[in-house]
């Protein structure tokens, strides 16, 4: 039987290159986004291509009632899911320095990339050990992709600095609490990665890698987000539950 992936913001930027490497490692596939299922239509097919079955779950994680019925959906196509990738996320829609952001600013952020993946795993971790408990075989992990921005402080987007932060200690929670289960919990930290949302700042960013801010320089790609996730589904970490794995070029490392 095959193992299922349910990733939400799947059909793109990241969380597609994430799908696109499970699929290659022989995952059925639980993709959630906000979009119309037709406007992911491409995204879907090509995963499909790949050989993954694929069940499209249109849904916010920043909501309770899609929570659910993402949720449902899934495990009512699979069964079961043996993974879930953490993924959905959203920049402020206007970047404002911290002493001019607005609480709508803040509480957008924070709902969909803090309290959403919160209660989501809260859910979905529940059915992991629930399942795990009546059968010992079942293997399960969860990975929550956070952000360099966990610590590199931004004074125009606090509130996503803040809710990357925050999702970096929600790895560590739910690490000690799913122990329990022998079910592991990654966070994967990417830095500068090639999406629509860094897409409006490339110019900026194009001139940051000129002068040196990451030891490998080139811009990240969802392809090498994903190769990591992989490896982590693969069990080639098998004692490292809450562990980092860091996929930003070695932009963190300090330099003298």
């Amino acid at each position: 039987m095959k193992k299922t992936a349910l990733i939400t913001g799947g059909s793109r930027g990241i969380g597609f290159g994430v799908a696109k490497a499970l699929a290659k490692e022989g995952y059925n596939l639980a993709i959630n986004g906000v979009r119309d299922e037709a406007a992911a239509a491409d995204a879907l097919n090509e995963l499909r291509d790949l050989g993954a079955e694929v069940a499209y779950c249109q849904g916010s994680v920043a909501d309770a009632a899609d929570r659910e019925a993402i949720i449902e959906k899934a495990y009512s196509v699979f069964g079961q899911i043996n993974l879930l990738v953490n993924n959905a996320g959203i920049a402020p829609r206007v970047r404002l320095d911290i002493l001019e952001t607005t609480v709508e600013n803040y509480q957008e952020v924070m709902t969909t990339n803090l309290e959403g993946p919160f209660f989501f795993t809260q859910a979905i971790g529940k059915r992991m050990a629930a399942t795990k408990q009546n059968n010992h075989a079942f293997e399960a992990a969860i990975i929550f992709v956070t952000s360099i921005s966990a610590t590199v402080a931004s004074i125009n987007r606090g509130e996503y600095c803040i809710s990357k932060a925050g999702l970096a200690m929600t790895n560590l929670l739910f690490a000690v609490r799913m122990a329990e289960y022998n079910i592991p919990v990654y966070e994967i930290r990417p830095g500068i990665i090639s999406t629509d949302m860094t897409s409006k700042v490339q110019e900026k960013y194009d001139n940051l890698f000129r002068s040196g801010i990451a030891l490998q320089p080139r811009w990240g790609t969802p392809e090498d987000v994903g190769k990591a996730v992989a490896s982590l589904t693969r069990g080639d970490f098998p004692y490292s539950t809450g562990q980092v794995i860091g996929v930003d070029g070695g932009m963190l490392i300090d330099r003298l």
